[in-house]
């Protein structure tokens, strides 16, 4: 039997967890307010009067209002004047003050009233606007028809500012990417022959709110044998047998901020071929992880793994037996987010950058294995949040 994998309970394992996020603080105000003041240095560069944040990841990052998109219009407008008024639902207010980490106004609409015409009423409203990227064309179309001017796309202002993380940042994933991998590790300990993917995922998720994250799990993929060679899962996954790989790729967050890794063993004793993939992926992982240097373009760490993969004998490309997707995305507030480790993307590496690393191989009707660490650029070099994967015989080390 692997070692690390099964043995255990989930009773057993749930009462040996132990909260290891309860000392994670948010953003500091402070540093939201330098946000906001690079934001409207960008609009000025750009020849932005205003932007509109929507509700989801941006305007958390530039307000650090936390609120889901919904069909009701919520977000923030920020003016190139240093006016910043947050809008949503009038019978939201309370709720919404809750969340406010920054303090401004908030003006209200009723629910038969126009959000739109509101939004474009208020002070500071007029002149070139910059939407955020994740405006739903259905609320950008809306806007466009209430707006005393023009419009435009803000991405690059928006986003640029969003791909290289600081200290605090980085520390928040430190804390749910450690806390993550011991959740794995103990899920790995309550494998048994004929468990469904479904009472993995629930211990999981309960595993999750017990080390700390008050979601428990963001998401979670539990995959067994051949269903492994499908990198997002199946229709109809397979319980667990004796020598099945075994996939689990999961992930939580605090204050925002996510974690994502997946390990992948066997539950059983490896044979020639699952141990040949196994070590052949964590190759193309360390290559990756090797060119990720300062300066050096996203694709060309893509370009490393694949290159390590060819070498032993998979691909070319996205040909399978072989890796077929990119070897990594960024990560901070969205589990996905640019820049990518993919090729076209030839965004230069810098401090503060931080990506998953999971050239996936797939190997069609038999399994796949998929190792993804996620690392940080410093100014000399990548650095791990957790350690990678030890040996396919002892994946815990």
């Amino acid at each position: 039997m692997t070692r690390g994998v099964g043995g255990s309970t989930a009773q057993a394992e749930l009462a040996k967890l132990t909260d290891r996020l309860s000392h994670c603080q948010p953003i500091p105000v402070e540093r939201l307010s330098e946000r906001l003041d690079g934001l409207r240095e960008r609009m000025k560069t750009a020849g932005l009067d205003a932007i509109w944040l929507n509700a989801g990841s941006n305007l958390n990052y530039y307000t650090g209002l936390r609120w889901p998109a919904t069909e009701r219009l919520v977000g923030a407008l920020v003016t190139i004047d240093g006016g910043l008024t947050y809008l949503g639902p009038a019978f939201e207010t309370g709720t919404l003050e809750g969340f406010m980490r920054l303090n401004a106004p908030l003006s209200v609409w009723e629910e038969h009233e126009s959000p739109y015409a509101l939004l474009a009423g208020l002070d500071g409203a007029s002149g070139r606007l910059g939407l955020d990227p994740t405006t739903p064309l259905v609320t950008a179309n809306a806007i466009s028809q209430a707006w005393r001017g023009d419009i435009g796309d803000a991405s690059e202002v928006v986003l640029s500012a969003r791909m290289t993380k600081d200290a605090d940042e980085i520390a928040l994933m430190q804390a749910t990417m450690s806390a993550t991998l011991e959740v794995h590790a103990a899920t790995a300990r309550i494998l048994r022959p004929g468990i469904t993917t479904r009472e993995v995922t629930e211990f999981i998720h309960a595993a999750h709110k017990v080390i700390g994250a008050p979601g428990g799990s963001t998401f979670c993929i539990v995959l067994f044998g051949p269903d492994t060679a499908f990198p997002h899962g199946v229709a109809n996954p397979k319980a667990l047998e004796d020598g099945d790989v075994v996939l689990i790729d999961t992930g939580c967050g605090m204050h925002g901020y996510q974690s994502d890794i997946t390990r992948s063993y066997v539950f059983g004793e490896a044979d020639d071929r699952q141990r040949e993939v196994w070590e052949a992926e964590k190759a193309c992982q360390l290559a990756a992880f090797q060119a990720a240097q300062i300066g050096v373009a996203c694709s060309a760490v893509d370009a490393a793994a694949r290159t390590e993969a060819e070498r032993r004998g998979f691909g070319p490309g996205y040909d399978l037996p072989g890796i077929p997707h990119r070897t990594g995305h960024g990560i901070g507030l969205d589990i996905h987010e640019g820049p990518y480790l993919v090729g076209g993307d030839d965004t230069p590496l810098e401090a503060g950058m931080c990506f998953s690393n999971e050239p996936m191989i797939c190997v069609p009707g038999q399994f796949g294995i998929r190792l993804e660490d996620h690392f940080y650029m410093t100014p000399t070099g990548p650095r791990w949040f957790t350690e990678p994967a030890h040996a396919v015989d002892d994946p815990f080390g």
